[in-house]
């Protein structure tokens, strides 16, 4: 019976983190690699500051949270959300994942989007938002990803 719980306990926790980000959005960036290999599918990787860049809440508003990119990334990618709040409450090791992975990608601001194959080579790079269309965004990331 120990064991169960503690198996339970630890499913609950992993889909907790995996999920933690928000809706169809994980934070565990390896998980989504083995996945999107796995379904073959891309990653997007969101590096966002949700509590204290307006670009970052603009980007979520305006193209990432919409009926067109949703329907796009259903069938295409594997989303992490990499965050670093000011004030919002993050575990440790999170805060620890995501600035490792920010050093790994060299961020140099936020938001930065970057899609990946499969094989974790990166395809596409987007560093701020500008402004553009939930379509516009999906179109180039369809560019990029076409040519593999």
């Amino acid at each position: 019976m120990k064991y169960v719980t503690t198996t339970l306990a630890a499913l609950v926790l992993t889909a907790a983190t995996v999920f933690a980000a928000g809706e169809g959005w994980g934070t565990d960036a390896k998980a989504a690699q083995a996945q999107a290999k796995k379904d073959g599918k891309f990653v997007l990787l969101d590096f966002t500051g949700s509590d204290w860049c307006p670009p970052c809440v603009q980007l979520h508003k305006n193209v990432l949270d919409t009926a067109d990119f949703k329907e796009f990334a259903k069938k295409s990618l594997v989303l992490v959300e990499l965050d670093f709040p000011r004030k919002k409450a993050q575990a440790e090791a999170l805060k620890k994942a995501n600035q490792t992975l920010s050093e790994k990608y060299k961020i140099e601001g936020f938001p930065t989007l970057i899609v990946l194959n499969g094989d974790g080579r990166e395809l596409w790079r987007q560093v701020g938002y500008g402004g553009d269309s939930a379509k516009a965004v999906v179109g180039q990331i369809e560019k990029a990803i076409s040519k593999k």
